[in-house]
């Protein structure tokens, strides 16, 4: 389901709380974002900034934590220790990331199979499955080129 500013708005109503505008701001910058661009706190606090809106880094990891509970967002740990967010596709766009563990760069990729063992085992289990991702941690060519050892 791609979430819409409405749909956000209907299922914060439903769980008592209100769209505020930075919520509706936070939804419409990721929506917004050009296809395979993940975005940390601190990234969309500066990008923010930069367009005028004043948003707090405190306001902005909170609403990033709730819109990924409720499967609006997918948090993504690409390099160690480091979050990254990015809209939650519906699941003919949903993918997966290979991240070179040396240059954090980052390659998605589809794998329906992927998607189906998790919507499987969730169902199974009686849960509402909200994500599924698999990242995979490895060394690009570019780095195994180079001379550093791994």
């Amino acid at each position: 389901m791609a979430y819409t500013t409405s749909a956000l708005k209907a299922e914060l109503n439903e769980r008592g709380w209100r769209m505020t505008p930075q919520r509706e701001t936070i939804l419409k910058t990721f929506q917004n974002l050009d296809k395979g661009e993940h975005l940390s706190a601190e990234d969309l606090c500066d990008m923010l900034n930069e367009e005028g809106e004043r948003v707090s880094l405190s306001t902005i990891y909170r609403n990033l934590k709730l819109m990924a509970r409720m499967g609006i967002l997918r948090e993504l740990e690409l390099a160690e220790g480091h979050k990254r967010y990015e809209i939650n596709q519906p699941a003919p766009h949903h993918h997966h990331h290979l991240i070179c563990v040396r240059c954090n760069k980052a390659v998605e990729f589809k794998n329906d199979s992927v998607l189906k063992a998790g919507a499987k085992v969730a169902e199974k289990a009686g849960y509402h499955l909200l994500d599924c991702q698999l990242v995979i941690h490895a060394v690009c060519p570019a780095c195994q080129r180079s001379i550093l050892p791994i």
